[in-house]
């Protein structure tokens, strides 16, 4: 067992937090994989109607997560945040289970589950809140330690429902499994979850106000860091969203390879978040972020070019390490930004997954308009190529005021 776990596990506060966190991730393992089989094929959604959805469920998603930050912020209290915002997941996923309409799907996905989506920000939040004695080097870690957490739970979770629901008539439970870990969410929270210590606010009360707050989050010196993680960070959902068109198509293989490829790369993640956690033994930050990102531009344009299974098979490793170090070294940097409000500095993670998700829907559809699946890949690295650039570009700069950059 790595110190970072060692530590976490030691600590009451990061203990809970990351159950908390692994049963977050549950929720989402569990019923994401067949969110659209559910509302489109069970429910009836048409599938521009499940599309304008989601996309709606993202922006709402986003804007509630920097609001709940703020306001945690302002309370200095991430608690009972974390207790009310797992209420809403409980809520949310067991009304689809028990209405199982189409109503209940987007009143679910519409005000519910995007108020508990902003639960991930909000344990980082309190993590960093309850972290204040760790050195930088040590609160990477445990941040890669939480982030590891989640994915564990991505890893173990998919397989387990769907043998829990093989020959089943519907795929509707898996709301049920997501309401029971929202609710162990609301459980670990309110019984388990130390207070962590208050924060006091520099600037004071006009600083925490609402758009003064929002003001921090377009600051330029801000915005354009998150617009470089977002570039860097858009290579994960294009490659998402290429492999199994390359894997089933120009590479020759089938859908079982595809899922022995994502399960490979998904457990060598585990391993190498644990390592990118302590990778700051040995250069900064930004260095280890941008050595991981051209890692995985290198992945994205050899996948690209891949026409055999093997050549995919091969790339596991890279695709593993790299994504390790896309996945979790940007949680700190981005906290960093805003580094005295733990709220408002976390909720850029949900600002950033938002973001490169948009990015690399765009990078797919000019990609596969200009040529195929394997050149939207190689573009979607030349795009991640522009945020390292644009991310070294920045760091050139000399530290503000508040611990920024």
């Amino acid at each position: 067992m790595t110190s970072a776990l060692k530590a976490t596990w030691a600590n009451p506060s990061l203990r809970t937090s990351a159950l908390a966190i692994f049963f977050f991730g549950t929720t989402g393992a569990a019923t994401s994989p067949y969110q659209s089989l559910i509302g489109i094929q069970e429910l009836g959604l048409s599938n521009s109607g499940y599309a304008t959805l989601m996309f709606a469920a993202a922006v709402i998603n986003v804007t509630a997560s920097v609001m709940m930050g703020i306001l945690a912020d302002r309370m200095g209290d991430y608690r009972t945040s974390i207790i009310y915002v797992s209420l809403f997941g409980v809520a949310g996923y067991a009304l689809v289970y028990l209405a199982a309409n189409v109503p209940a799907f987007v009143v679910a996905k519409l005000l519910l589950l995007p108020v508990f989506g902003a639960l991930n920000s909000l344990i980082f939040a309190n993590v960093r809140a309850s972290s204040g004695a760790l050195s930088a080097a040590q609160l990477v870690s445990i941040n890669s330690t939480m982030r590891a957490t989640i994915s564990l739970s991505w890893v173990l979770m998919p397989g387990v429902v769907g043998v829990m629901l093989a020959g089943a008539s519907s795929m509707l439970p898996a709301y049920l499994i997501a309401t029971v870990a929202a609710l162990v969410c609301f459980v670990l929270g309110a019984f388990f979850l130390p207070v962590a210590p208050k924060l006091e606010i520099e600037g004071g009360a006009e600083r925490a106000r609402f758009l003064a707050s929002l003001g921090e989050v377009i600051e330029p010196r801000v915005a354009l860091r998150v617009t470089a993680i977002a570039l860097i960070c858009s290579m994960l959902h294009i490659s998402d969203a290429v492999r199994p068109l390359i894997v089933t198509g120009k590479a020759k293989g089938t859908v079982a390879d595809l899922g022995i490829i994502v399960g490979i790369v998904a457990a060598l993640e585990i391993v190498f978040i644990l390592f990118w956690g302590k990778a700051e033994r040995w250069m900064t930050p930004v260095r280890a972020l941008a050595l991981g990102a051209g890692l995985y531009a290198a992945y994205l344009i050899l996948q690209g070019l891949a026409t055999e299974r093997w050549h995919v098979y091969a790339q596991t490793l890279i695709s593993g390490f790299a994504a390790a170090a896309i996945i979790s070294l940007p949680i700190t940097y981005l906290q960093d930004l805003i580094a005295d409000r733990p709220g408002l500095g976390s909720s850029l993670i949900a600002v950033n997954i938002f973001l490169s998700a948009g990015l690399s829907a765009g990078i797919f559809a000019l990609g596969t308009s200009i040529g195929d699946y394997g050149f939207a890949s190689i573009l979607g690295a030349v795009v991640g190529c522009l945020g390292i650039i644009l991310l070294l570009v920045l760091e050139t700069g000399k530290r503000t005021p508040h611990g920024r950059r």
